[in-house]
């Protein structure tokens, strides 16, 4: 017998649905899913008879909690052309996500991380349930908050992107709406009235009429006043020193987001903080051509093949870092990061 298919495609009515279904690994992204994905949605462009495009995942843990780390893992250590084909590939649907002519609707229904972040923030419209729990952990396993996090998190008010971005910290549904990574908040159990809707013609406003509930109070918004005044800082040794001074004064939240960044990879710290600086004044295929830069720098280092080891194959989550203080980490090395590819920039044609 065949195993069941990592991504099921569905024509119900007006709507093409979307299942990522690996509920076992949480519907992690892989290489395959993408090569999927991609011609599908290209098909359903031309389809008259397709009105919107739905994406979900199956199971109800998780919508998709990032990309198959462990495979990528494998590739790199042995140079496999795989590796870079993915990120390739995954970029470019990204890109087309974000410009899909047509209403593309996210169900983020559960853990939402990393690749599956850029299968649904880039979305028409964003439906987080209670059972969301949305990141971008990146710098704790030596990455970089990728799949167009160049973008959309320099774009969340004030300076919630940065310390999104460095800190990687998890949000429930009414933080992502906070924070403009999610538009609506929809109970679990109204999903399938939602998806019915959609395919019976509603509109995106209708259903958002119809369906959008009260999220309650964002916890986010009432950190802003201390993530402003500490992550606008024109410097990430600045950001730092800005946590301590408040941390020594008593502030408990400085204090666990001080401990929170000693644990990451101290190059991803110093490249992201540049990567969302960047990002504020790029266009979104700039931004997804920078990361494209970045991820082929970072494949040929050291920090994520030692994060991947700590946090998914040992599981010790103890990364040995490599510089292992920022102080250490060469100027150059990261600058270098953001340098033009020699071998071919990401391309959209």
């Amino acid at each position: 017998m065949s195993e069941e298919a990592e991504v099921l495609f569905e024509r119900r009515g007006r709507a093409g649905i979307i299942t990522l279904n690996r509920p076992k690994a949480l519907n992690a992204l892989t290489l395959g899913m993408v090569r999927l994905i991609h011609p599908q949605l290209e098909a359903w462009a031309e389809d008259d008879e397709v009105r919107v495009v739905i994406l979900e995942g199956a199971g109800e843990r998780a919508l998709c909690a990032g990309g198959d780390i462990r495979a990528l893992h494998d590739w790199g250590r042995v140079g496999d052309p795989r590796l870079m084909e993915f990120y390739r590939e995954e970029y470019r649907l990204n890109r087309y996500i974000k410009r899909y002519p047509k209403p593309y609707v996210a169900l983020m229904d559960g853990i939402d991380m990393g690749g599956g972040v850029g299968l649904s923030v880039h979305g028409s419209l964003r439906v987080a349930t209670e059972r969301l729990v949305f990141a971008m952990p990146e710098t704790g396993i030596g990455l970089f908050p990728d799949v167009g996090g160049t973008f959309f998190l320099p774009r969340c008010p004030g300076a919630t992107g940065m310390y999104l971005a460095l800190a990687g910290e998890r949000l429930r549904a009414a933080d992502a709406i906070h924070a403009g990574i999610a538009d609506i908040f929809v109970p679990g159990e109204r999903l399938e009235a939602l998806k019915a809707a959609l395919a019976d013609g509603s509109t995106l406003n209708e259903v958002t009429a119809a369906f959008s509930a009260d999220a309650g109070a964002a916890p986010l918004a009432l950190l802003r006043e201390k993530i402003d005044r500490h992550f606008s800082a024109a410097s990430l040794e600045a950001i730092l020193t800005s946590l301590g001074e408040a941390a020594d004064g008593g502030d408990a939240w400085s204090k666990a987001t001080l401990t929170t960044l000693a644990g990451k990879s101290p190059t991803s710290l110093l490249v992201t903080f540049l990567q969302m600086q960047a990002g504020a004044k790029l266009d979104f295929e700039a931004c997804m051509q920078l990361e494209y830069r970045l991820i082929n720098r970072f494949m040929a280092g050291h920090d994520f093949y030692e994060g991947v080891r700590a946090v998914v194959i040992d599981k010790d989550q103890k990364p040995r870092w490599n510089p292992a203080r920022l102080a250490d980490v060469p100027l150059a090395d990261v600058e270098n990061c953001f340098a033009p590819l020699s071998r071919g920039e990401l391309s959209f044609d």
